[in-house]
């Protein structure tokens, strides 16, 4: 009965062991500089019109309900509603530790195939959405410098559903950045300083992407490899009809259970990205 107790206690302790092996195992490879940082995640509905939006609007969902099977906190920085349903689009603010680092996997174009609930025929459609992925940079960080004198910022007041929602004062904020084009607004804070305090914080986030993408494109460009990313190179398809499956295009992952995705299970999508060469 000894022997037989302690052959219990050693195989439950290799089992832990070979569970933090595999668990310290699978963190080796958030190798890249920002991995274990916090990040913004942005989602923008594409062609497809009231569909596409509320696709966006179910993306957001999934990830919300994803950051918070993990612990992490969120906090929704901008949102720009859709005119009939959903989001034309929305950033988040996603932290906790090796948020950026599951999140990058995420980044590129997400295809819907459903039975339009928009549609009085209730034909199939196709609608697209744009997922972005962005470390959050510190204001410290030596690798993105702005000028003030470079920077176009509009203060507005906030978009809500109405009555006690509405702004009284203005307290959104418009960040433009007029060497590069790039415009950011942050609307869903209390205060126009804390407000003006994100909208900065997802410039340096843009700018970093920016230039990392520029170097990316001239590595690329040497190697005699460049491909221009298009909404027509979409990384994973969604389908709910004729039959049900979410498969990533990179990976060949693919499971029948598209509502538990939909629901916010997205590990197992990630870690097959992760561990797949497409991981650079």
């Amino acid at each position: 009965m000894e022997d037989e107790s302690l052959r219990v206690d050693l195989e439950a302790e290799t089992a832990a062991l070979e569970a933090e092996l595999g668990h310290r195992e699978f963190e080796a490879m958030f190798s890249g500089p920002y991995d274990a940082d916090d990040a913004f995640l942005a989602i923008h509905a594409g062609a497809g019109g009231t569909d596409s939006q509320d696709w966006a609007a179910m993306l957001m969902r999934m990830y919300l309900r994803w950051a918070e099977r993990r612990g992490y906190e969120t906090e929704i920085v901008d949102l720009t509603e859709g005119e009939e349903a959903g989001i034309k689009s929305v950033t988040i603010a996603v932290n906790g530790k090796y948020a950026y680092g599951y999140l990058r996997s995420e980044k590129g174009v997400h295809r819907l195939v459903r039975l339009s609930p928009f549609d009085a025929a209730h034909r199939r459609h196709t609608s697209f959405a744009l997922v972005e992925i962005l470390p959050q940079v510190a204001f410290d960080s030596p690798e993105v410098q702005i000028d003030p004198a470079d920077l176009e910022i509009d203060v507005f007041r906030s978009s809500g559903a109405g009555g006690q929602n509405v702004q009284k004062n203005a307290t959104a904020v418009r960040i433009r950045h007029i060497p590069t084009g790039i415009v950011v607004t942050c609307q869903n804070e209390r205060s126009q300083t804390q407000n003006r305090e994100f909208a900065m914080r997802i410039l340096r986030s843009r700018l970093l992407e920016l230039q990392r993408a520029q170097k990316d494109e001239e590595i690329a460009i040497l190697r005699g490899e460049y491909t221009k990313a298009e909404w027509g190179n979409q990384i994973r398809s969604y389908v709910l009809h004729p039959y049900q499956m979410v498969k990533d295009h990179r990976t060949e992952y693919e499971t029948g259970n598209t509502q538990a995705v939909l629901d916010g299970e997205l590990d197992a999508f990630m870690e097959a990205y992760l561990r797949s060469p497409n991981n650079k």
